[in-house]
């Protein structure tokens, strides 16, 4: 019988030891591979993150606030040069009105109510004329006959809704949305405006003593943005005489480690003609908890591994020192140290890798729960609080970050075979030593 048989059937001389040996290696290794997954399925979604979420850098002109607020519009040449800064990946620009009853035929979806008649009432009568409601300086002076103007955006990037007034998610529920570059007297509206003007695709309104079609109807999730009617930008600057101007542009940046830079980039291309923001500091803050899991993640994977070589050399050196003759005995008869070194290190590669078949299993299926259980504890105990659009941003970064899904494929097996090979030669490494200092005369008059 060679040293290898011999080593494999050695492994099985004390059933309950090998049971007990076998069931902690498989735990360990499974946790083992549970963590790998774990800071896989983590890595993954950071670079993914990092890519598309909080990776956008908001400009809009110094001191405006949607029609609240002052300063000038920006404007195309202004934009123009941040589309070439390095790292930015695309701009989207856009231009916000008013239309009141003197420049369209639609009634506005939105009910005044005690607000509204409130703010018109705080405007000094000026926008109340415009939009052909009471005038007035006072807020006693308010009439219920006030009724809000419909706002319209004009934006180069129809198809994400998420920068217009108020946020909200944009969902196009009939119709289709024009091209970023369309000069058309085209427009999607928002659904509740829609149905208060009984408009459908292919239906028309009037707004600048234009003729404009209905190209779409969209929903996107909240009263306000369903009250507003989205056109191509260069129609609305051409239509309401602001040729060129811009109220908001968004620069996407192609990661979020690159945002503060490009941020910097842009104040300095601006200057004092804009307000340039980006949520860079919050979605870091967001992701924080998913690179803490990586952290932990590579600890834990650490500490099993070394758990598991420790574990089998203790076993080694104990099962060396009960074979204390029988080594004697077989160096007596000619074997040399090499071969009954590796005769033990093939008993313990038959341990551990019949207990890498247990925590291969035990991987496969714990390896998702896991990480869900991880990512979703890390996200609860860091999510940022508030109200608002701001807190409704960084909701939905919270949501992205959550939906992290683990899987066990053939890679993460053979690391865990691979890792299964290194407790065994490391947890059998001692024990040749103490293999090496058996002498055989020494050994056969101690019995």
């Amino acid at each position: 019988m060679n040293v290898f048989s011999r080593g494999i059937r050695n492994a099985f001389r004390n059933s309950i030891r090998t049971f007990s040996i076998v069931l902690i290696l498989g735990l360990i290794i499974g946790l083992s591979l549970a963590m790998l997954v774990a800071r896989q399925a983590v890595s993954q979604k950071i670079s993914s993150v990092e890519s598309s979420v909080g990776n956008t850098v908001s400009i809009s002109p110094a001191g405006v606030r949607g029609f609240s607020g002052g300063g000038n519009p920006l404007t195309a040449t202004q934009i123009a040069p941040i589309q070439k800064l390095s790292h930015v990946t695309s701009v989207d620009e856009s231009l916000s009105d008013r239309l009141t009853s003197s420049t369209t035929n639609l009634q506005s979806s939105i009910d005044a109510g005690s607000l509204g008649r409130r703010f018109a009432g705080n405007d000094g009568g000026q926008n109340i004329a415009q939009s052909g409601g009471f005038s007035g300086g006072n807020e006693g002076s308010a009439t219920a006959t006030f009724s809000p103007p419909v706002i319209v955006l004009g934006t180069t990037n129809p198809s994400d809704l998420s920068n217009t007034e108020g946020g909200g998610t944009f969902k196009l529920t009939s119709g289709k949305v024009f091209a970023s570059t369309s000069t058309d007297n085209v427009a999607v509206i928002g659904s509740s405006l829609a149905t208060k003007n009984n408009l459908q695709v292919g239906s028309t309104f009037t707004a600048y003593s234009t003729t404009i079609t209905v190209l779409g109807i969209f929903d996107a999730g909240n009263t306000f943005s369903n009250s507003q009617l989205i056109m191509p930008l260069v129609t609305l600057q051409t239509l309401s005489g602001q040729a060129g101007d811009i109220t908001s542009a968004v620069a996407t940046v192609d990661s979020i480690t690159n945002v503060d830079s490009v941020t910097t980039a842009i104040k300095n291309q601006l200057g004092s003609a804009a307000d340039v923001t980006n949520a860079a500091t919050q979605a870091q803050n967001t992701i924080a908890p998913l690179k803490n899991i990586q952290t932990i993640s590579l600890y834990s994977l650490i500490g099993a591994v070394i758990a598991g070589a420790v574990i089998i050399l203790l076993t080694m050196i104990m099962i060396v020192r009960e074979r204390r003759r029988e080594i004697g005995v077989i160096k007596a008869i000619g074997a040399s140290n090499i071969n009954i070194m590796v005769q033990f290190m093939t008993e313990a590669i038959t341990l551990t890798f019949l207990g890498s078949i247990i925590g291969i299993g035990l991987g496969v299926v714990a390896g998702n729960p896991i990480t869900k259980l991880l990512v979703t504890n890390s996200a609860n105990s860091s999510a940022p609080t508030g109200a608002g659009r701001f807190g409704r941003a960084f909701g939905g970064i919270t949501n992205s970050i959550t939906s992290v899904h683990g899987t066990v494929g053939w890679s993460i097996i053979l690391y865990g075979l691979g890792g299964a090979l290194v407790i065994a030669i490391l947890g059998s490494a001692l024990a040749s030593y103490f293999i090496a200092k058996v002498r055989p005369a020494e050994v056969m008059r101690a019995e």
